[in-house]
């Protein structure tokens, strides 16, 4: 059943169902208060009559009669039978109507059981043990309400109409009621139904509501589609990935051996073999790479260790020294006395290198003057920050937003070689291991990373 009929059913049927057992129990109270507030009238009329039955007792049966006929209206359908303290008949009103239980009420009756109500029909019946001048009396009236039934049908129509009102009111109200809360569901599932997750790169989805639920709902929703949406970018560009992240061992690889060809001296040419083989083996940590990310995607554990940080970096400048043998890097300490532990972080060494190396490229490509600036801040409490700087052309503000994203290239990037994909593995690791990487620029043209640890010093 759709979540609109649901709120529609449920809210109708709650309701309804409660408006009708509010009004059935006016109803029913209101039955009660005529039934007594009637029986208290008979009550009255009865002393009433008894209080003139001894004033006149020894006046005549047919001045008594003319009493009688004096208050026969004063109800409907009434017939009134007054007995003396030895239940003997005293006073019958003029009235034909037939009391079926006398006999029963008046075996009931007595000074410890002084009243006595009950029904024939829709007659109240109420008998009475009453004592008036040191003389008791046994009194039955039955009469009909009249003019209370009357008022009592009346509230029932009332109440009947009321409850169609409600019930017609109530429909269309959840209607909208159901209409409103259900819509930004019904829009949230008709996005879903038009969206691809491999293909779509719009905007995340908006919830078009105050709803707290629906708010939570639609951002839980969004944090998994974006994780599926980098899973799936991810998938999609494995291959430019693998072929962009191998390019420049194989390069430095290549360069190597080609050297080799003008080499005569055989001892010399085993040693750069050996160095050759080290760079051969780097080409299977990169694919290793590729494989613990899938890992960890995949919630997987792979092996970690405590690294020394500047020891990652320099280890992975020296690599690019082969290729790039123009390119120098100046590495700093801020402050110059620092905590040894304050540079180790808990992480897998392949990654986080590979993660480095992109960023040193990316410095590489994007620098004007050959050189590159990395600053090791170890004076933030529990925080290891790196900033990487290069002078040249900067990404400006609208394309900083995009430039970890999949395949997005900056105008600066023109000319140049690339996927724009590096960043994209960079900021991964990073994430991995609680680990933050920004961009920003300065005034001077300088292109700066800057990636921040959380450490235990």
């Amino acid at each position: 059943m759709k979540i609109r009929n649901e709120i529609l059913l449920y809210f109708s049927i709650t309701v309804i169902a409660l408006s009708a057992i509010s009004l059935i129990i006016i109803y029913i109270v209101f039955s009660e208060y005529r039934e007594e507030e009637f029986q208290q009238q008979q009550y009255e009329k009865i002393k009433y009559t008894i209080g003139l039955v001894t004033e006149f007792k020894a006046m005549s049966e047919e001045l008594a009669l003319m009493l009688d006929a004096q208050d026969i209206h004063d109800f409907y359908d009434e017939k009134l039978l007054i007995y003396d303290g030895h239940k003997d008949l005293v006073f019958s009103s003029l009235d034909s109507l037939a009391i079926l239980q006398t006999t029963k009420v008046l075996g009931q009756l007595s000074p410890s059981n002084r009243w006595v109500e009950t029904k024939e029909g829709d007659y109240d019946l109420v008998g009475i043990y009453y004592e008036k001048n040191n003389t008791s009396y046994y009194a039955i009236s039955k009469a009909y309400d009249a003019f209370g039934y009357s008022k009592l049908y009346f509230l029932r129509n009332v109440l009947i109409v009321i409850f169609s009102a409600i019930s017609v009111i109530v429909i269309f109200i959840s209607l909208y009621l159901s209409k409103v809360i259900s819509k930004p569901i019904t829009d949230l599932a008709e996005k879903l139904q038009r969206y691809n997750l491999v293909t779509q790169q719009s905007d995340l989805l908006e919830a078009n509501t105050s709803s707290y639920e629906i708010q939570h709902l639609t951002q839980r929703f969004n944090d998994l589609l974006k994780r599926t949406r980098e899973a799936f970018a991810f998938q999609k560009n494995a291959i430019q990935h693998i072929s962009h992240e191998l390019k420049t061992p194989v390069a430095v690889l290549v360069s190597e051996l080609e050297k080799l060809k003008t080499y005569t001296d055989v001892e010399k040419i085993h040693q750069e073999l050996e160095v050759q083989i080290n760079q051969a083996k780097s080409l299977g940590e990169i694919i290793s790479v590729f494989l613990k990310i899938s890992k960890l995607e995949a919630g997987q554990p792979i092996e970690v260790a405590n690294l020394r940080i500047d020891d990652l970096l320099f280890d992975s400048i020296e690599e690019l020294k082969g290729i790039y043998p123009h390119f120098s890097f100046e590495v700093n300490y801020f402050p110059d006395d620092f905590e040894d532990s304050t540079l180790v972080i808990n992480a897998s060494k392949t990654l986080v290198k590979q993660a480095f190396l992109n960023l040193l490229l990316n410095a590489i490509h994007y620098s004007n003057d050959d050189k590159a600036e990395i600053k090791i801040n170890c004076s933030l409490k529990n925080t290891l920050l790196i900033t990487i700087r290069n002078n040249g052309e900067i990404v400006s503000e609208e394309e900083q937003g995009k430039l970890f994203e999949h395949a997005f290239r900056g105008k600066n990037s023109k000319g140049k070689t690339g996927f724009g994909l590096g960043l994209v593995l960079a900021k991964k690791i990073f994430e991995f291991y609680n680990g933050e990487i920004s961009y920003r620029s300065s005034t001077q043209n300088s292109n700066i990373f800057e990636v921040h640890f959380k450490t235990k010093s």
